[in-house]
């Protein structure tokens, strides 16, 4: 145990605060401050409140996980953090933030992928992740099918969503509701006591010339918001679980099936789901059902690990270390848009791998701990 990597690892893409901490494929601490009923009021998440909110949180948190874990900062042999996508000014505190922790304690720092790090912390609740991994990344601001035979150097996206991702058409669906923010864990309640054959709703790009792999749910959302408009014009009660679960089940039923046919298709037979929306009850039930069907293994982190978390950065970031992934510069910066296939971003004229590198960078700016 002594000798894996313990790493902090800090999220800060979006409305969460998240600081974890691992050890190897162990979790010890995740700590999360959550800025989501700051956006409630708004309906969605506004990125200045969300980046105030992050600075005001962070110390706080890092205390909180390092208390939880039972270490001290010295204990670290490197801190990670989500270098993007996500909103670039949430992304910029933690970015700075784990610069200046990293620099204070003289060690390593990674910037890694926000969505690598979603397939990663699978590894947290199931061993290391097979190679290849087929993973179903379903969020609020994504829906991406990514193949990955190393998560430290090689994720290479299969299809993405083209419009709305399935996260924000559930945030949306449950506004036209008025059943609040967040849309997911509100809709998957109704919808548990409604009926998801009462509407037939569309589901997009499953035409025979469609692409396979990519998702649509921009038509969809449309769809049930017209639904319910007319209703309402007739002076009809809108029946909410019924929509809630006829919506909820074309969602999942695009979702499941590519899902499905991508790991056929590839020759893989592992699929792995992640991101905030692979908390819906309703996922998990069709995708075990149709992977079963299939003869494909599911793996699906407990919900907590579904949603935005440090602990899945800190456990990219203990593979980085784990692997002898070179670490980031000091010039590291936020980058709103960082593309999948780059999980992790090196220094300038490092190639993944090994050689010079690695932590050499750390110590000829910190020749020693100016963490106190």
């Amino acid at each position: 145990m002594a000798d894996e990597p313990l790493v902090l690892g800090i999220e800060t893409s979006c409305d969460e605060t998240g600081v974890g901490i691992v050890r190897g494929t162990t979790l010890l601490a995740d700590a999360v401050a959550s800025s989501v009923d700051e956006h409630a009021r708004f309906g969605g998440v506004v990125p200045e409140v969300a980046s105030r909110a992050h600075l005001e949180a962070m110390v706080p948190t890092i205390e909180r996980a390092l208390k939880d874990a039972g270490i001290t900062a010295r204990d670290l042999d490197g801190v990670a953090v989500t270098a993007g996508p996500g909103l670039a000014g949430a992304l910029l505190v933690g970015v700075t933030a784990a610069k200046a922790y990293a620099y204070a304690l003289g060690k390593p720092l990674y910037g890694v992928n926000h969505l690598a790090s979603h397939i990663c912390v699978d590894q947290l609740e199931h061993g290391a992740l097979p190679e290849p991994t087929m993973a179903l990344l379903v969020s609020g601001g994504h829906s991406s099918l990514l193949l990955s035979t190393d998560i430290t150097s090689d994720v290479r996206p299969l299809g993405a969503t083209i419009d709305d991702a399935a996260g924000e058409a559930f945030d949306k669906i449950a506004r036209v509701l008025n059943l609040g923010f967040p849309g997911g864990p509100v809709i998957d309640r109704y919808a548990r006591e409604g009926d998801p054959r009462a509407i037939a709703f569309p589901r997009g790009l499953t035409g025979p010339r469609d692409a396979p792999y990519d998702f649509s749910f921009s038509g969809l959302k449309t769809s049930v918001a017209r639904w319910i408009e007319a209703k309402r014009a007739a002076g009809e009660e809108v029946p909410v679980r019924d929509v809630s679960a006829s919506f909820q089940e074309a969602v999942v039923d695009v979702l499941t099936r590519k899902a499905v046919r991508a790991c056929k298709d590839e020759g893989v037979d592992h699929l792995m789901i992640g991101g905030g929306v692979a908390a819906n009850s309703r996922l998990r039930a069709l995708a075990q059902e149709r992977c079963e069907a299939a003869g494909i293994r599911l793996r699906v982190p407990r919900p907590k690990l579904c949603t935005d978390n440090g602990a899945m950065v800190a456990a990219l970031g203990a593979e980085m270390v784990a692997r002898g992934r070179p670490a980031s510069d000091w010039d590291l910066s936020a980058d709103s848009s960082l593309p999948v296939t780059e999980p992790h971003v090196p220094g300038h004229g490092h190639e993944h791998g090994h050689g010079h590198g690695g932590h050499d960078h750390v110590h000829e700016v910190s020749k020693e701990n100016l963490y106190s």
